[in-house]
């Protein structure tokens, strides 16, 4: 009879207190498991938004490497009366061989970085898995945004001199019959002075993700 009576109380209260302890274990842990999502989203937002910054800044330092290698022209000039062939190209001052190569490794960092966060977020994992991996990064934006504006600044100051000539000297405007030289060397400088601000934005997200996480 003891045994009769045992069993329905144990079938009755074991499915009760599995009840109470699901209903208590969902309240506890919902608004955590909420904020925690809400977290990971935000996190992968900043992510996309730091990556497509990747890109652009990988298409900026291609194209100031790009339009500086095919700066090159032959024409002829006239001074004190005489008739000069002129042969320019980039590798002839040293300023414009400094940006190439800044621009060269930029766009080796740049790409290796977007890979990485390509394949990261496709994988979803944390595009920055660490802070010592973070401030890696932060060092190397900073590096290289500061090298990019050091090498566009040098290679404006000597555009400029090719587009005024010197005063006080019979040296014309070479940029008159060699256009074709001086805008390719301004659209490159363009580009580096682009690709140094958007260095300078991702190394702002870096600081960002320090900050947040």
């Amino acid at each position: 009879m003891n045994n009769q009576k045992t069993t329905p109380e144990v079938g009755i209260q074991m499915p009760y207190e599995a009840k109470v302890a699901a209903a208590e274990s969902a309240r506890m842990s919902g608004p955590l498991v909420s904020a925690n999502g809400n977290c990971t989203n935000q996190r992968r937002k900043t992510e996309m938004i730091h990556t497509t910054i990747r890109f652009f800044c990988l298409f900026a330092s291609v194209m100031a490497l790009a339009f500086m290698l095919r700066a090159e022209e032959k024409t002829t000039i006239t001074l004190y009366g005489f008739h000069l062939p002129v042969y320019c190209k980039w590798s002839f001052a040293d300023s414009f061989e400094y940006l190439v190569g800044i621009s060269a490794a930029v766009v080796a960092h740049s790409l290796l970085q977007l890979l990485l966060s390509v394949v990261k977020l496709i994988k979803r994992t944390p595009v920055i898995p660490s802070r010592t991996h973070a401030w890696l990064i932060f060092a190397a934006d900073q590096i290289f945004a500061y090298a990019m504006m050091s090498a566009g600044s040098a290679a404006s100051g000597v555009t400029n001199l090719n587009r005024t000539g010197i005063r006080h000297s019979a040296l014309p405007d070479f940029c008159k019959p060699l256009h074709v030289f001086c805008d390719r060397i301004a659209v490159s400088i363009s580009f580096a002075f682009l690709s140094f601000f958007l260095l300078a934005t991702s190394a702002v997200f870096d600081v960002i993700w320090l900050s947040q996480y």
